[in-house]
């Protein structure tokens, strides 16, 4: 009987993470050895939806081994959009190292997992893998971050904080306020962990050591193991809260308010450029702000 990838519970095991591939899935497992990147360690395990992946390669790699890569599609992950391509080869989760001469074994599944992807490899409008379950922390240069589902802390300290930030005080930041996550790498200078409030709410210090909305990381500080994790974890939180916004703003009949704002804001530069009267802008105006 013809070995197929239909059946449940086939394994791949290669250098610091095994594949077991089920029907509609991959989960990846990831090794806790001293060798292990420490992300791996910090992930567990995930699962990856089939329809979360934009293709599966296979290309030779160092020192005798190949790498089966599959490649996310554009939206998909919250860790990796939290990362932003920063991911060095070595910590990328979604490759599988294995021994030169499994290049076989390998082919085979790529082209079983090739044939399972859908056929769109459009970015796609929610995340389709789990992100980073909660609560979640880990200690910056000048804070400790703290993330529970619904809030993020930043509680301060002493040695390495600035001035602005202390005289600012520790800091709680509801989901709600947020807007999204900037992430830099603590392996290049001047890493951090940026918080994006919502327009409107307050003008934020264009550096990271300034801002009570950012930790910041040193050497031997926030390394990427716990921060990228909390950095999607958060990211997820707030598109998740702004899905719903959108969504209980369609089912009340009412416009979404980052729309309205922006017709507004486009009003403004007519009525700047001198194609609106006062009148007419006021007007409009207030049409817009009656939708909300």
């Amino acid at each position: 009987m013809p070995h197929t990838m239909s059946r449940m519970g086939d394994v791949l095991a290669g250098f610091h993470a095994t594949w077991e591939f089920d029907t509609d899935s991959v989960l990846i497992r990831f090794e806790r050895g001293i060798r292990t990147p420490k992300l791996f360690h910090a992930l567990g395990e995930r699962r990856i939806p089939h329809r979360a992946l934009a293709d599966v390669t296979l290309a030779p790699g160092k020192r005798g081994t190949v790498v089966l890569h599959a490649v996310p599609r554009a939206g998909a992950d919250p860790l990796m959009e939290a990362a932003a391509g920063q991911l060095k080869d070595g910590c990328d989760p979604y490759r599988l190292v294995l021994p030169a001469e499994r290049e076989t074994l390998a082919e085979y599944y790529r082209d079983e997992l090739r044939a399972r992807l859908p056929s769109s490899t459009e970015p796609v409008e929610r995340y389709l893998v789990a992100a980073p379950e909660t609560p979640l922390q880990f200690k910056a240069y000048d804070g400790k971050a703290s993330f529970d589902g619904k809030s993020v802390s930043f509680r301060w300290f002493w040695t390495g904080a600035s001035s602005a930030k202390w005289k600012a005080g520790d800091q709680t930041f509801p989901v709600a306020d947020l807007s999204g996550v900037e992430w830099r790498s603590p392996e290049i200078f001047d890493g951090y962990l940026r918080l994006i409030r919502r327009p409107g709410n307050v003008v934020q210090p264009s550096q990271a050591d300034q801002d009570p909305a950012a930790v910041v990381f040193g050497l031997g500080y926030g390394p990427v193991h716990e921060s990228l994790p909390f950095a999607a974890a958060v990211l997820a939180a707030t598109r998740t809260r702004s899905a719903a916004a959108v969504e209980d703003a369609r089912r009340s009949g009412r416009r979404d308010p980052a729309d309205i704002a922006e017709r507004i804001r486009h009003l403004g530069e007519l009525h700047g450029a001198g194609l609106l009267t006062d009148e007419e802008f006021s007007a409009k105006k207030a049409e817009l702000l009656a939708e909300l």
